[in-house]
């Protein structure tokens, strides 16, 4: 991680004053496009894999039947004996995933149908009835209504940390804690963890972590360089890259993949070839499209800085931001999502205005897609440890627009803010 350290002071070009150029892993760059290839001979040769649509699989024989399926069962590479258990489209998918995220690092990956499907599996595969939970305070909200939900009715609590503390949460742990389950940068409030020292703590006591790694995606963080034991992806997101395509993934060691496997197969869990197929078309330009949406991203933020309805703006890439020096040392770059908090006297009726006022900028949930993004925040259930006590507070996705055009929609919003009475 220290090669990272002054990624940022090179020569490349700077397209907007203030925005730091980009970088990226150079071993992403150079394996995003060799990723997923069939080196075998073809009948018919072309750029990308063909989408393979199946249920059934056939058999030359009983005894190669029996084979399969053992390797099935066993979670044998590129092993199916029905398919559910994969295709050749959904088996390169999952290399490819495993590849970029994890590095070096021996890991293997299994697709779920979402990226909450990926956390909820993650959680069921390694905890047991009685088993203690850490969980970041900042978490994707449905993963914590998943622990507070399903699995408390399970038996498994789970006690919420600041995501600030870093390696003190080791004050939490229980003779039954089994896993710290992490979030950086942290949901809609973007709190940078100190992951590394997290992580060798928990491995220390034997305790296994787990990293939301939605927001960097694998061109910007290399979890499992922290340390990490695995990690959750919602290919949904900047993987897909166009909002057309629900899917996640989870990334273990490999000495843990025969135990997520079995919670994959045992649920039934999988994903169809033409979702899969999606993802690898997206996935080919993600680290192009990251520059933009950090580029767009950072240009927007440093705007709204200066803007007096603004109390902050929470980017991690913003000298600042309480955690910048986290950020500069294990992230190579931003994504497009941030937040900003308004002024504490802001009413929800001017909140609403400035929501509402949009031509380039749409409202809905999610985010990592072409288009921007703008969505009210309300994290008051969402927050026991560190209650937020801000003001209002505004996420933005930063998409391909030009900055200029989002710009003139959050203008056209603080104007349409200053026309309502609360």
């Amino acid at each position: 991680m220290n090669s990272n350290k002054n990624r940022h002071d090179n020569d490349m070009p700077t397209p907007t004053a203030g925005v730091p150029p980009y970088a990226s892993h150079p071993a992403f760059v150079a394996d995003v496009v060799s990723a997923a290839r069939d080196p075998g001979p073809k009948p018919f040769e072309a750029v990308n894999l063909p989408v393979w649509r199946a249920s059934s699989v056939l058999f030359s024989n009983v005894a190669d039947m029996r084979a399969e399926v053992a390797a099935t069962a066993g979670g044998e590479r590129r092993a199916a004996n029905y398919a559910t258990a994969g295709t050749p489209t959904t088996f390169a998918l999952a290399e490819a995933v495993a590849q970029l995220e994890a590095g070096a690092h021996p890991a293997r990956a299994a697709l779920m149908p979402s990226g909450l499907s990926a956390i909820a599996t993650t959680l069921q595969a390694f905890l047991s009835p009685g088993d203690h939970l850490l969980m970041s305070d900042s978490v994707y909200g449905p993963a914590r209504l998943f622990a507070q939900g399903m699995l408390a009715r399970f038996g498994i609590e789970t006690t919420f940390y600041d995501p600030c503390m870093g390696a003190a949460i080791e004050s939490l742990l229980r003779p039954t804690t089994r896993m710290v389950y992490l979030e950086s940068p942290g949901s809609y409030t973007f709190e940078i963890q100190d992951t590394p020292a997290i992580c060798a703590m928990a491995r220390r006591r034997g305790v296994l972590t787990a990293i939301d790694n939605a927001w960097a995606s694998p061109v910007l963080a290399r979890p499992f360089d922290w340390g990490v034991d695995m990690s959750v992806l919602p290919l949904t997101k900047y993987w897909s890259g166009h909002a057309d395509v629900l899917m996640g993934a989870t990334v273990v060691r490999e000495a843990l993949w025969p135990q997520l496997h079995q919670a994959v197969r045992q649920q039934g869990l999988c994903v169809g070839g033409d979702d899969a197929w999606l993802i690898l078309r997206g996935m080919r330009t993600l680290e192009v499209r990251m520059r933009a949406h950090e580029r767009h991203g950072l240009e927007v933020a440093r705007w709204l800085q200066g803007r007096p309805e603004v109390a902050r703006v929470l980017h991690p890439a913003l000298e600042s931001h309480p955690q910048h020096h986290l950020w500069k040392r294990d992230f190579l770059g931003a994504s497009g999502l941030f937040a900003f908090e308004l002024n504490a006297d802001v009413t929800p009726q001017q909140v609403e205005a400035l929501c509402d006022r949009r031509a380039h900028l749409r409202l809905g949930f999610s985010w990592g897609g072409f288009e921007s993004l703008i969505m009210p925040a309300n994290i008051s259930a969402l927050r026991t440890a560190t209650p937020w006590r801000g003001g209002p507070l505004i996420r933005l996705h930063a998409g391909l627009d030009a900055p200029a055009l989002l710009m003139a929609d959050l203008e056209a919003g603080f104007d349409a803010m200053r026309t309502v009475r609360g």
